[in-house]
């Protein structure tokens, strides 16, 4: 089976496909052969009347990807309304299974050296007509990296996340990633610590705040220089 890692987040919002796509990009650099994956998304638009849907989030971690696949096999259940995804689901008459979501992973990912599941929302997002996003990664056993968007309230979300990753016992707990997505987000410093103690180790990378945008509208990160990150991206893509 490919090796897969999922980002998950304290929130939505919080820049998980900021560093997913930025993740996707440096394995590129390295010569990876890896995807990006986008199973459920929500906030949609038609590219005209009689255009699919397309998700902007998936669009970029398409683009980011060194293997090239199709959009739908980048993110296979795409809805319009910008609502909760089950929500939006229920509405199309379209049931998410984890089964069917396991079946499409084991397809899309075969001949990929490390294969990266975006999440939606927060790690419990709830599917339609029942489970979680999180039911999907549990399945695969697939590692997991936590983004914490460093705003205020950051400190619950991230230690309540990172318990109920450690509860279900399944999912091997790779580290966090500090995005700083507040520029005036006060006492940064110490509130970095704090988390540190919260979750019981380092943060893989910290990515500075940034008004650069990609061409999808996220922003543009660079985690060239986050060595704890690099390495345990090469150690799950085999490297």
């Amino acid at each position: 089976m490919t090796s897969g890692l999922f980002i998950t987040g304290t929130s939505t919002g919080v820049g998980k496909t900021a560093v997913s796509a930025a993740i996707l990009r440096w394995l590129a650099s390295r010569g990876v052969r890896a995807i990006g994956l986008k199973p459920v998304a929500s906030g949609s638009q038609r590219g005209g009347p009689d255009a699919p849907l397309r998700n902007a989030d998936a669009l970029e971690l398409q683009a980011a990807a060194s293997i090239a696949l199709p959009y739908d096999q980048v993110n296979p259940y795409c809805f319009e309304p910008a609502i909760a995804p089950h929500l939006a689901a229920a509405e199309a008459g379209r049931p998410i299974t984890v089964e069917a979501l396991v079946q499409w992973y084991d397809r899309v990912a075969a001949g990929a050296e490390l294969a990266l599941v975006e999440g939606a929302g927060g790690w419990r997002v709830p599917l339609h007509p029942q489970g979680f996003l999180s039911d999907l990664p549990e399945a695969l056993e697939l590692g997991v990296i936590l983004v914490v968007g460093t705003t205020l309230g950051c400190l619950n979300h991230a230690r309540l996340t990172a318990e109920a990753i450690h509860a279900g016992g399944r999912c091997p707990w790779v580290g966090w990633i500090a995005n700083e997505v507040d520029p005036a987000f006060q006492r940064r410093a110490e509130n970095l610590d704090t988390l540190e103690r919260l979750l019981g180790s380092p943060p893989l990378a910290v990515a500075p705040w940034t008004a650069e945008r990609s061409f999808f509208g996220n922003a543009r990160l660079d985690l060239n220089g986050a060595a704890r990150l690099q390495q345990a991206l090469l150690t799950a893509a085999g490297h």
